[in-house]
C-alpha cells in the first residue's frame, strides 16, 4: 500500500469529522442569525425580495469565513468547537453592531433596495475578515 493511500485512509475520517463539526455550527450560527435579525429575510426571499436574499447569503458566507479560519488553525475538535463558537458569537456580534449603526437598513431591505443590502454585505464581510485574521493559530503563538 502506497503512502498516499495510508494517508488518506488515516486523514479523511478526521476530514470529515472536522467538516461535519464546521457545518453543524455554521447552521446552528445562521439559525440564530435568522431569529436576531429585524426582519425576516426567510419570508421576504420567498416573496421574492433580492434585498433580502443578498443580505442573507452576505450574512452566510460572513459566517463561513471566521469559522473557515478556525477550521484551518484548529488542533482537535475541542479545539474547532471552542475556538468556531467564540468567531461566530463574535460576528453575531459584529452583525448587531452594524445592525443598530445603520438604523434604516431593515425598512430598506423590506422595501427591497439593493444599495442597502450591499452596504449591509460589505459591513459584515469585513467583520468578517477582521475576526477571520484575529482567529488563534496554535502555530503562530502569537498570545
Amino acid at each position: 500500500m502506497s503512502a498516499s493511500f495510508e494517508a488518506f485512509q488515516t486523514g479523511f475520517p478526521v476530514f470529515l469529522l472536522f467538516t461535519i463539526t464546521a457545518a453543524g455550527l455554521l447552521a446552528l450560527a445562521v439559525f440564530a442569525y435568522i431569529m436576531l435579525t429585524p426582519w425576516k429575510e426567510l419570508a421576504l426571499v420567498k416573496g421574492g425580495n433580492g434585498a433580502a436574499g443578498l443580505a442573507l447569503a452576505g450574512a452566510i458566507v460572513g459566517l463561513a469565513i471566521p469559522l473557515a479560519s478556525c477550521l484551518a488553525s484548529s488542533v482537535s475538535i475541542l479545539d474547532l468547537i471552542i475556538w468556531g463558537a467564540i468567531s461566530l458569537l463574535m460576528q453575531l456580534l459584529a452583525y448587531r453592531v452594524v445592525d443598530l449603526l445603520l438604523r434604516d437598513i431593515p425598512q430598506r431591505i423590506q422595501n427591497d433596495e439593493a444599495g442597502a443590502a450591499i452596504v449591509l454585505i460589505a459591513a459584515k464581510l469585513a467583520s468578517a475578515m477582521i475576526l477571520a485574521a484575529g482567529v488563534w493559530d496554535p502555530t503562530l503563538q502569537r498570545f
